[in-house]
Order: C-alpha cells, then structure tokens, then sequence
C-alpha cells in the first residue's frame, strides 16, 4: 500500500473521504476549510494512494478540538480503515508512521479517544488496547481517554472538567457539533429540517473555533446530542434515525 500526506499545495486535488468524490460537494468544501487551517498548526492527513476510508489524521494535543489537556502530547483525531482495507495491516501502517512522526516531533506519546465498549465514529477500544495504549481518564458517558506515552515518566492527559461530566441546562434535543466530520455539512441540516417539520424541538450548536471545541460540554465535539440536558450520542443521524430516536 501506498499512502500521501494531504498538504496545503495538493489539498485542492487530493480526496479526503471515498464516500464523497466530487469536490463542489457541500461536505468536502467544509472539511477542506477546515483542514487548511488546521495543516497550519501541525494537523497530519496520511491517507492511501486508492480512493477509500484509510486514513489517520492527528494534530499537537494543544491544537485540537476537544477539551482534554494532554500538552506535548499529539492527538488522533481519527484513524479509519475499512471496507475492502480491512484485514491488510493498514490500520499498523498508518498508526506507526503517527507514532514515528510523533517521536521524531519530539512529542510525549499519543493520546485519541475511545469508549469501554465500540462505539460508532471512536477508534476501536480493542485495538488501541493490541497496540499498547491504555486508559487514562473517563467522562460519566462512557467517552474515555487513551494515551501511549513514550517513556515511563509522561505524565497522563486528562479531561477538562466541563467535559468530565456531559450535561446542560437546556429541553429538547441540542446537538454540538463541528466541521471535522465532513458529513455534518450534509446531515445536520436535514435533522434540522426535519426537527421543525415533526414540531420536535431542535437546536444546533456549530463548534466554530478551537475555543469554543476545547470549553465544550462533551468530550466528543465532532457529533454530541443532548435530550433534556442529558448525553445521548456521538453517532451522526440522518432523518430516519433521527426520528426513530425521538419516537422514543
């Protein structure tokens, strides 16, 4: 397998999800935008060469979007391998040339979130485990943070408390959400739509800056939805899923 490194000279050519092909779509000018400027500060998008999900993308801790405090640390903001990819090592590929880069950076290890149990969207909590990482904190959701320090000495990151304990003082469904996951661009919209079709109150936060994404109420920033105050999910919903949520 070959892979490329995206780059503020070959972004405007090179594809950043298999699933959306055409630049002029809505989703790939979002995602674009924002990665331009997180290539700026440091963000890596190492992809295959072959049109498909296989890519690891990560950043300095101190630039990402989310609220941990992990300093020295660099951050995965998403490592996805799958379809006919899966089952060729890639996955190894890609996290070690992260972990080379890393050391070479100087950084203190890795950090990237996951959950006890699989979640849709979260690095494999199996695999991270395989390939030496461990869990250093936990927010009341379930959302954990894992790290791969590089000596024995790194001190651990952890969660803001903002994020420690997901609630919020508002009714309905309140959704945060970010332009890192390039389908938001398309389906939160829809939700929208739909929220205010079925008379279902709805309210979408947009994550602008790394501000705001760092003092967020949740560990996860990419996708976080609310009822009555409480967490429910990171998992991106389009109507159907939406509504077959709120029926219940």
């Amino acid at each position: 397998m070959e892979y490329i490194q995206v780059t503020e000279e070959n972004i405007e050519k090179e594809h950043i999800c298999c699933a959306i092909s055409n630049n002029n779509d809505v989703q790939v000018a979002s995602k674009k935008a924002w990665l331009r400027d997180r290539l700026k500060e440091g963000l890596v998008f190492l992809k295959s060469t072959e049109r498909g999900k296989c890519f690891i993308e990560y950043l300095p801790a101190e630039y990402s979007w989310n609220p941990i405090e992990a300093k020295g640390y660099m951050y995965i903001d998403c490592l996805w391998v799958s379809g006919s990819f899966k089952g060729h090592g890639y996955s190894n590929d890609l996290l070690q040339s992260c972990i080379d880069d890393s050391r070479a950076k100087g950084k203190k290890g890795l950090s990237v979130l996951s959950s006890k149990k699989k979640k849709p969207f979260l690095s494999d909590p199996g695999f991270l485990k395989y390939k030496g990482f461990e869990v250093c904190d936990e927010a009341d959701n379930g959302i954990q943070l894992w790290f791969l320090p590089f000596s024995e000495d790194a001190e651990k990151p952890y969660f803001k408390p903002c994020a420690r304990h997901p609630h919020i003082k508002e009714n309905g469904y309140v959704l945060y959400y970010t332009a890192q996951c390039p389908f938001n661009a398309k389906y939160v919209p829809i939700v929208q739509q739909t929220a205010r079709e079925h008379h279902i109150p709805f309210r979408a936060i947009p994550l602008t800056s790394r501000k705001e994404a760092q003092n967020a109420p949740t560990p996860v920033t990419t996708y976080a939805l609310f009822y009555n105050g409480e967490y429910v999910t990171n998992e991106q919903m389009n109507a159907a899923k939406f509504l077959k949520l709120a029926s219940k």
